[in-house]
Parts: structure tokens; C-alpha cells; sequence
């Protein structure tokens, strides 16, 4: 352990414990994906129905595993939606494995969740999994009726290279003038590729769960090149972007320990000078993915206002 463990949240330690050493690359990547595959083994009795539906690519690509969770009691209106995208860093998790998780929001919020089981890296790497992301949230639109939702209430929610995609989706529908985003709800998003072991380091962040190196292996493998390298795209690495006026509003959760705080601040912070709404939450104590031990006093914080934001930003507009 580094000499920041005195500055981690003492209720997020037995997480440390129960993770182990923070390592990810090409020889370990199989054995990382098998432990986070499926779902998570929780049955929950919440009055949510969850199927699974394969939906159309975009032109060239396969179908799209979605996971469409929502009341069983049919709302008398149609209600909005939030478009999930799972973390994993770029090359690993699924969206079952996040299942408590949306089936808590459909039935705390009353909305349709839709999760999307985008095509991992590096077998597929930029744009494919962004694409699969644009084609379910073009599929959620083009069926909203039958989906019972408000098409005009559909935002988009992500977790760490989840997070990412989020970001990066919410640019691409702006750049392709494609369906509006009524917000972004990024936690701990993943969203510049130049973070990495040669960066500007910040002494408390990246020691824990996803570190500097880790980090290096999930660009490469979801850029198919060399992290930092000149051209990549905004839509892969949102903080590339030079021009961030015009997004959805936003929120985004960060850990003081976590890698992406730097980024993350930066990101929000260009986003207000670019006069979008920004909602900024950050952790005393946590670090990448603490919501992992859903018993700390920090995880409930978290997930609280996390979903608060995305009550306000789902509320009609009489």
C-alpha cells in the first residue's frame, strides 16, 4: 500500500482487502472479464421487470444487447428514460453485472432504464463501442412510444469508461445534430487518454482499484494505438474536445483518490466557462469504483445525490 492509505476513507478500507493488488493487462484481462460477467447473483423483490432485447446496430455492425428494465405498474404518462452504459475500462464488464443497480433507479424514479451491452476492446475497439451506444440510444427514440417513454426525457448515465462513452455519446449527438440528451450523469467518467504514468501527477490520486498503468492498457486497447498520441478523437476521449458549449447538463461524481479526478474537475470546470449547467460532487477519502462497498457512509452519499441529479434533470416541465 502506498504511503495515501491513511487518506482513504477508513469504511472503504476492507474493499482494499477484499480487492487485492490494482493489475490489468493482456495476460490477465481474461480472468478480470470472467469475474465480472453476468449478473451479480442478487435477487432484489423491487416491482421492476427486466428483459433482455437485441436491437439493430449501425449500418455494418451486429445487433446490440440491451437490457430494458421498468415498472410493472404502467405509468398513466409516458415515462423518461435513462440510457445506461457500463464501466469496465473499455475492455471488461457487462451490463447484467449492473442490474441491482438500474433496477433500483427504474423503481426509485419511475423511468425505463435501458443498459447497453456494448461490444468490449480490444476484439472491438473505437469507434464500435461508441456505436453500439449511438445505435441503442437511436433505437430508444425511434420506439418510444412502445417503450413507453418520453422521448424528450432520455438521458444518458455512466461509469468510468461508462462514463466516457456518456461524455463521448453526448458529443456525437451533438456534432450529428441526433436525438437531444436531456442530461449526463457521469461517475467517475474515464475521459482522457493522456492520463497515464508520464503525466503531470497528482501525489494522491491513481494508487488504488485503477491505477497509471492500468489505465495505459484501457486506452490502448479501446484507441488500437498508443495513448496520447496526436488526432485521436474527442468522441473516444472527450477531453480532447475543444468546444464543449451546447452539451446537456451534467453531473459528475468523483473520488479525491481516484485517477480520473484531475480530469474530471477539468472537464467540469470547461464545461461551466462553456455555460453548461454542471453539477460537481467530489468524495473526501474515495477512490475509482468505491461504491463497491455499498455499506459505506461515502457509497450512500454518492449514490444519493447521484440519483437526485437525475430526478431533477427527468422532471417534466409543465
Amino acid at each position: 500500500m502506498s504511503d495515501n492509505l491513511a487518506l482513504v476513507d477508513r469504511e472503504l478500507l476492507p474493499l482494499l482487502d477484499r480487492l487485492g493488488p490494482a493489475a490489468l493487462d493482456g495476460t490477465l484481462l481474461d480472468a478480470a472479464r470472467a469475474e465480472r460477467a453476468g449478473p451479480p447473483g442478487m435477487v432484489d423483490k423491487l416491482p421492476v421487470e427486466t428483459i433482455a432485447r437485441h436491437i439493430p446496430g449501425m449500418p455494418g455492425d451486429p445487433e446490440v444487447r440491451v437490457l430494458v428494465s421498468r415498472p410493472k405498474v404502467v405509468s398513466s404518462a409516458p415515462m423518461p428514460a435513462i440510457l445506461h452504459i457500463h464501466g469496465g475500462g473499455f475492455v471488461m464488464g457487462t451490463a447484467d453485472r449492473f442490474l441491482p443497480l438500474l433496477r433500483k433507479w427504474a423503481d426509485d424514479l419511475n423511468c425505463v432504464v435501458i443498459s447497453v451491452d456494448y461490444r468490449l476492446s480490444p476484439e472491438t475497439p473505437f469507434p464500435g463501442p461508441l456505436d453500439d451506444c449511438y445505435a441503442a440510444l437511436v433505437w430508444a427514440v425511434a420506439n418510444a412510444a412502445a417503450l413507453d417513454i418520453d422521448a424528450g426525457r432520455i438521458g444518458v448515465a455512466g461509469e468510468s469508461a461508462g462514463g466516457g462513452l456518456a461524455a463521448g455519446l453526448a458529443l456525437l449527438v451533438r456534432q450529428r445534430s441526433g436525438p437531444r440528451l436531456a442530461f449526463q450523469n457521469l461517475q467517475y467518467p474515464m475521459l482522457d487518454d493522456r492520463t497515464g504514468p508520464d503525466s503531470p501527477r497528482n501525489p494522491v490520486t491513481g494508487d488504488y482499484v485503477w491505477t497509471r498503468e492500468m489505465n495505459v492498457f484501457g486506452w490502448q486497447s479501446f484507441l488500437g494505438t498508443a495513448p496520447g498520441a496526436k488526432g485521436i478523437s474527442p468522441f473516444a476521449a472527450p477531453a480532447r474536445a475543444g468546444d464543449l458549449s451546447d452539451l446537456p447538463p451534467a453531473y459528475i461524481g468523483v473520488g479525491t483518490l481516484d485517477l480520473f479526478l484531475d480530469e474530471d474537475v477539468d472537464y467540469a470546470l470547461r464545461m461551466i466557462r462553456a455555460r453548461v449547467p454542471v453539477e460537481l460532487d467530489i468524495f473526501p477519502g474515495a477512490f475509482h469504483a468505491f461504491e463497491l462497498e455499498p455499506r459505506a457512509g461515502v457509497t450512500r452519499r454518492s449514490m444519493a445525490r447521484r440519483t437526485e441529479a437525475m430526478r431533477r434533470a427527468m422532471a417534466r416541465e409543465d
